[in-house]
C-alpha cells in the first residue's frame, strides 16, 4: 500500500523551501545539514521525507535537478511539476487535486494508509501547503477517454437524444424542429366561425399522404 510522506510543521515548509532558493546545493540531505541552516527540532526533520516525496532528492537523499531547476525563475512551476509527479496517483485520481476540498484529500489519502486520522490529517495539510507555493496553470490534465457522442455515467453508457447526434456524413449536428402556433380568436366570435377555423388549420397543418 502506498504511503504518503508528511511533516508535522507544514507551516514551516514555505521558509524551508525559499531557503532551498537561496542557499548553496548540499550533496547530501542529512539532519546535520537541517540543523546547520538553522532546522534544530526533532519536528523539523519530517520535512526531509516531503523532498523525497516532491522528488527533490532521491532515495538516498541526494539533491535531484528538479532541486537545482527550483533555484530559477520558474521555482513555481518547478514545484507544481514535482508535487504533480510525487502524488501521481492523487492526480490520476483528481487532475485538479490542489483545488479539492480537505474531505475528498483525507478520504483519498485514507485508502493508502494505514495510518490514523491525525496522520491522515498532517498528510492532507502537508500537501496543501506544498500547493499553496505551486503554480498549476501550465499542468496539463488527461481528458477521460470516452467514445465520442458517450458519456459514463455510473459506469453505464448514456448516449444523447436522437436529434443531438452527430450525423456523420456531414459532420453537422441535426437539430430537432419545434412549432409553436398561437391562434387569437376575438370572444365576438360564432361557434360556427371558430370550428371553420379549426377546419382550415386540419386541412394545411395536418395534410395526410393520399
Amino acid at each position: 500500500m502506498a504511503e504518503y510522506s508528511y511533516t508535522y510543521v507544514p507551516g514551516k515548509l514555505k521558509d524551508f523551501l525559499g531557503k532551498i532558493r537561496e542557499i548553496g546545493v548540499p550533496s547530501k540531505v542529512t539532519t546535520k545539514w537541517m540543523e546547520s541552516i538553522g532546522y534544530k527540532s526533532s519536528n523539523d526533520r519530517s520535512m526531509l521525507m516531503v523532498l523525497q516525496q516532491i522528488l527533490f532528492v532521491d532515495s538516498s537523499n541526494t539533491p535531484t535537478d528538479r532541486w537545482i531547476n527550483f533555484r530559477g525563475a520558474n521555482y513555481r512551476q518547478v514545484l507544481a511539476d514535482g508535487i504533480v509527479n510525487g502524488y501521481s496517483d492523487l492526480f490520476a485520481t483528481y487532475p485538479d487535486a490542489y483545488a479539492r476540498s480537505n474531505e475528498e484529500l483525507e478520504s483519498f489519502f485514507s485508502t493508502k494508509s494505514t495510518a490514523g486520522k491525525q496522520v491522515i490529517s498532517k498528510t492532507v495539510s502537508t500537501f496543501k501547503a506544498l500547493c499553496e507555493l505551486a503554480d498549476f496553470s501550465g499542468a496539463t490534465v488527461e481528458k477521460a477517454d470516452f467514445p465520442a457522442n458517450e458519456v459514463s455515467v455510473n459506469n453505464d453508457s448514456v448516449k444523447p437524444p436522437q436529434h443531438q447526434q452527430l450525423n456523420q456524413e456531414h459532420q453537422t449536428f441535426v437539430p430537432k424542429l419545434h412549432i409553436d402556433i398561437q391562434i387569437h380568436i376575438s370572444p365576438d366570435a360564432t361557434p360556427q366561425q371558430i370550428e371553420q377555423i379549426f377546419e382550415s388549420m386540419a386541412k394545411h397543418l395536418y395534410k395526410t399522404k393520399e
